[in-house]
């Protein structure tokens, strides 16, 4: 859709806007937002609210994520409507959106600045500061050895806005657009999951036993490797969300002397790898290349006689395997649960011929890698409506496009 431009342009004193309507004023920050002080003294408010990736959630008071406050005394007041941002640590996180309107009456904790609007709608103040968010208005204030901003640091910021009937309409224009861009945007999320529940039942399905499969005692089709590496045999880094082991120069490994390197384990391809703490989420893979790994992995040597590696990785990521006999198989450990070998060799196996695993694993590679590229292009859809929403924003809330309904 194309949208009307402006008959009448001026020059903007804000750099990255550059030109605004005739008619629109341009105001210093504090002079359209005032800083909000109301300190919880006294508990005199228990709603905990947080910023969320641009959004005010609530928060569990007796049970919040994160490190305890001594005392939520400490925390502020906010009401309905002020704007919040966390302008906090800002060379370390370039992506996270730092405002949102408060929808309601609670606390925050005073490392954020909240505000409250004069004399422009606390919508529009909303959308105009998601816009300058988005063009990374606040890092270019918060450069050297800043890592914050304050309301003092804001003061002096130009704020450009038209009267508040326009706000209005405009407020109502990105109300309704975005409404569209974002529930486009839930409908592809929601394809996705059902991409991967597809997936995963695709695997259940194909290792499912049927008539006919051969019954192994796990210990039978696989052994445990605890030779000694050599450094210069190079690293593997885990991938393990990817089911695979690829080959890296280091990379996702820290260098270490040569002597550090000695008890790791050496990696053979279509060796069985698994985190032992954290298999059963599905943390294991089949090596692709020759290497060496950490010691605190478990490290399987497969008879390819009779299980097929990468079946063997399908198999132990299906739900029936991790329920029934993965976590049967762990033992409690000092710091957490952990699957050992004594408990996983009797873990029964039931599996089909060797050839038929091997038509099994490719069917599923291809069906995966369909699966795969479409969660991508999926993905990337969604990421250009993101794109589409944020410039649709920053054109509507700094004029570069006319929504008014006369227009």
């Amino acid at each position: 859709m194309s949208y009307r431009r402006p008959a009448e342009v001026k020059p903007a004193k804000t750099p990255w806007i550059e030109q605004i309507p005739a008619h629109w004023e341009e105001r210093p920050f504090f002079a359209v937002a005032k800083e909000r002080r109301a300190k919880n003294i006294g508990m005199k408010e228990d709603n905990l609210l947080s910023l969320s990736y641009g959004n005010i959630i609530r928060k569990d008071i007796n049970t919040p994520n994160g490190l305890l406050p001594e005392s939520f005394e400490t925390y502020q007041i906010v009401e309905p409507d002020d704007v919040v941002f966390r302008l906090t640590d800002l060379q370390n996180d370039k992506r996270s959106l730092r405002s949102a309107i408060c929808p309601e009456r609670g606390i925050i904790t005073s490392a954020y600045l909240a505000v409250r609007s004069e004399g422009v709608l606390p919508a529009f103040m909303n959308y105009l500061m998601r816009a300058y968010d988005v063009q990374k208005v606040f890092y270019s204030m918060g450069g050297g050895l800043r890592q914050s901003l304050g309301y003092e640091d804001l003061r002096r910021m130009s704020v450009v806005a038209p009267d508040l009937d326009e706000q209005a309409e405009i407020v109502a224009f990105l109300d309704r657009e975005t409404a569209q861009i974002d529930g486009l945007i839930e409908k592809k999320t929601r394809f996705i999951a059902l991409l991967k529940e597809k997936r995963t039942a695709d695997i259940i399905e194909a290792i499912s036993p049927k008539e006919g499969w051969s019954r192994f005692p796990f210990w039978s089709v696989a052994k445990p490797k605890s030779i000694s590496g050599r450094p210069d045999e190079g690293l593997l880094s885990v991938y393990l969300d990817r089911g695979v082991i690829p080959y890296s120069e280091g990379g996702g490994l820290v260098h270490k002397p040569a002597e550090s390197l000695e008890k790791y384990q050496m990696v053979e391809p279509g060796d069985l790898v698994m985190n032992n703490q954290q298999a059963w989420r599905g943390s294991l893979g089949v090596s692709l290349h020759r290497g060496i790994v950490s010691p605190a992995y478990l490290v399987l040597k497969l008879d390819r006689e009779k299980i097929d590696p990468t079946f063997a990785n399908y198999m132990f990521r299906a739900r029936p395997y991790v329920e029934k006999f993965m976590l049967s198989s762990m033992s409690v450990g000092d710091i957490q649960r952990q699957i050992k070998w004594p408990h996983l060799r009797i873990v029964p196996v039931v599996v089909p011929s060797v050839e038929e695993q091997r038509k099994i694993a490719e069917r599923l590679d291809n069906e995966g890698k369909r699966i795969d590229d479409l969660i991508a292009l999926t993905e990337r859809s969604i990421d250009l409506l993101r794109e589409k929403r944020a410039a649709l924003i920053t054109a509507a809330v700094t004029g570069k496009i006319d929504v008014r309904t006369a227009a």
